[in-house]
């Protein structure tokens, strides 16, 4: 039987579950980090670097065992983050084709690559302090 957090009347994820989170989201900041050090763009080294490419795989294998927890909002949060970052890279790769558009095209990954910092940073901070994450 799940326990039941008093305060907010919501299931109280196992210890293990909190601690594959946070793995999660070291597995995407090492990514990210990866394009920081690199002449890759952080959103590039994100989105095609293992570690985060496992962390998304991981993330939907486990999704179920976080229903009805703090964690579903994280899991969720951090899918978001991969598949929105999937998306801007796509057109920001459209624009870096066509000559007009790398003024545009390189500014927005760039962008894109401090959201995704955010992102991991916001998300980490909150499941550090145990919370979840707002709403879609």
């Amino acid at each position: 039987m799940a326990d039941i957090d008093a305060k907010t009347l919501s299931l109280v994820p196992p210890e293990g579950l909190v601690t594959l989170t946070h793995v999660i989201y070291g597995l995407h900041a090492f990514s990210a980090i990866a394009g920081i050090a690199s002449p890759a763009f952080i959103v590039t080294a994100f989105l095609s670097g293992w570690p985060s490419i496992i962390a998304v795989i991981i993330n939907y294998v486990k999704r179920g065992e976080t229903r009805g927890t703090y964690l579903d909002s994280h899991f969720g949060w951090q899918i978001r983050t991969f598949w929105y970052a999937v998306l801007w890279v796509l057109v920001g790769g459209l624009l870096i084709l066509t000559v007009i558009g790398v003024v545009v095209g390189v500014p927005l990954l760039i962008i894109v690559g401090l959201w995704v910092i955010y992102r991991i940073a916001r998300g980490w901070i909150t499941l550090n302090d145990g919370k979840p994450m707002p709403g879609p």
